[in-house]
């Protein structure tokens, strides 16, 4: 049974999601075009890989990201919480190094919930918290052939592995820079052509 990407994306509001795999960062990026007001994206000072705000304008005004570099994951989890329940900025992306306990998940729950803001929490992949509304699977699709004329990012499948909600899914999908939105392409072998996801 086929089940539509606008029945699960954008994300649930004032809740926690997880997203894993080697296209985090580009789902990220998609879910922060999404909102309207600052984005705060919280990580720890020793991670090698830098974070590049510039590297974002393709998706959003970087002028809207706060980064926030933190000693270790402890330091991450209180600022995320801060953040979600304060409801100053509606979107909190938080990469994790080490897995959440369930009580640290529900706090962030709580935490979002009452500010009524969104966290996402980059993950390694097998590393999920029992609390997390919905966990995604984002990695990116080798393709045989070029994309179309004017099409320069990358084709990604996106599935939903977790979803307390209980509807799961798998996509295609590739971000249109040009009309800043989100298209699911047809899988290779089906007829071609693609539909929007509202973006």
């Amino acid at each position: 049974m086929f089940t539509p990407l606008n029945t699960v994306f954008p994300l649930r509001p004032a809740r926690v999601h997880e997203v894993c795999g080697a296209g985090a960062f580009g789902f990220a990026a998609v879910v922060c075009a999404r909102v309207q007001t600052d984005v705060l994206w919280i990580r720890e000072t020793w991670l090698s890989e830098r974070l590049n705000p510039t590297g974002l304008s393709a998706f959003f005004d970087p002028s809207h990201l706060l980064i926030a570099q933190t000693k270790e994951q402890t330091d991450s989890l209180a600022v995320a919480e801060t953040a979600l329940k304060d409801g100053a900025v509606s979107l909190v992306v938080l990469e994790l190094t080490r897995p959440l306990n369930l009580r640290e998940g529900r706090r962030l729950q709580l935490a979002a919930k009452a500010g009524a803001a969104t966290g996402l929490c980059l993950i390694p992949e097998g590393m999920g918290s029992n609390a997390a509304e919905t966990r995604w699977n984002a990695t990116p699709i080798h393709e045989s052939h070029p994309p179309p004329r004017g099409e320069d990012s990358t084709l990604m499948r996106w599935e939903i592995i977790k979803n307390k909600s209980g509807t799961l899914g798998v996509w295609d999908v590739r971000w249109d820079h040009t009309a800043h939105r989100l298209d699911v392409v047809s899988p290779v072998g089906e007829r071609p052509g693609s539909s929007h996801a509202p973006g």
